[in-house]
């Protein structure tokens, strides 16, 4: 997109070089969080905020869209997928006790998630729940797809991941968190993330133990809320394991085909931030720095959407 004005609910992210990567050694070795690169970007503007119910209930509302989890899908393009996996539906986070999350591998058969048929952006916990109260949380229950679809008709872009994570960085330099050096300065926690046993019981400690309204979190440097935790935002890049090694310098953007662990044919994209559900010790993940894939097809309740667009062109003298 290129216009004379910024987006409305948009910030501005200047031009500039960054390391991208983690220097710190707290990445996870499968992630392809390094090496760290040289990269350099251009100007861009970036929601302030994950896009809410309210900004996608509008986009519903103009064009009669429905999503991929609101749809059932087809045995004849799915004939190895059981029956209850072909109606609308999304994965959403169960509590479970008595699991080793260290001993359950990072396949897709995470025993804390549960194909839920009814769940949607409509009903995020659920077919019994409902967003009415929640027009200020991050819309989740989305596909890559969905993501696309909305940004198109805002007239905004998914980022790259590289734009990504320079936004996040708020103009600091070198720093493993958002805010800076330490994981809870002054015993302060900063974002909406997991405190307590994972998979079992989130204490609660940061006043949330799910998704939380946007703007609960102080902004980052370049004015970006809840850019850390909350939840995972989708950017367009395929997700690469390797991809690092081989990034150019200007303005990259990933690999020709994402990782498929799951060999469904269609392969991740990546996504951003960690979310209400990472904790300190088994999923450390809201760090600028972290990256994970989601399969093009899946939806679930911890992943959400912030969109950018193009700087405006320089005016002609």
């Amino acid at each position: 997109m290129r216009s004379g004005r910024r987006p409305r609910g948009q910030v501005r992210v200047p031009a500039g070089t960054f390391a991208m990567g983690d220097a710190f050694g707290e990445g996870y070795p499968g992630d392809g969080e390094s090496p760290v690169h040289e990269v350099r970007l251009d100007a861009f503007s970036m929601d302030a905020t994950a896009v809410t119910n309210a900004q996608f209930a509008a986009f519903v509302q103009a064009t009669g869209y429905v999503t991929d989890a609101e749809k059932d899908l087809s045995a004849k393009d799915f004939p190895d997928a059981p029956a209850e996996y072909l109606k609308g539906g999304s994965l959403l986070f169960k509590r479970v006790q008595g699991v080793d999350p260290f001993q359950c591998g990072t396949s897709g058969n995470l025993p804390w998630w549960k194909f839920t048929a009814g769940a949607n952006w409509r009903h995020p916990d659920g077919p019994a729940s409902a967003i009415e109260q929640r027009m200020d949380h991050p819309v989740v229950c989305l596909t890559y797809k969905d993501a696309q679809a909305y940004a198109k008709w805002a007239g905004k872009r998914l980022p790259t991941e590289a734009e990504w994570e320079f936004a996040a960085r708020g103009g600091l330099k070198d720093k493993p968190f958002v805010w800076g050096d330490e994981e809870r300065p002054d015993g302060k926690i900063m974002s909406n993330h997991w405190q307590g046993k994972f998979p079992e019981r989130d204490s609660g400690a940061d006043g949330f133990t799910s998704v939380a309204p946007v703007k609960s979190f102080a902004p980052n440097g370049y004015g970006l809320y809840d850019i850390s935790g909350n939840v995972w935002e989708m950017c367009e890049d395929w997700y690469g394991l390797d991809y690092y090694k081989v990034s150019p310098k200007d303005g990259p953007i990933g690999p020709a085909i994402g990782h498929d662990p799951e060999k469904t044919g269609f392969g991740q994209h990546v996504i951003r931030g960690g979310s209400w559900l990472c904790d300190e010790g088994y999923c450390f993940r809201y760090r600028p720095t972290s990256r994970q894939g989601l399969d093009t097809l899946t939806s679930t309740n911890h992943a959400g959407i912030r969109c950018v667009a193009d700087a405006p062109a320089p005016a002609k003298k």
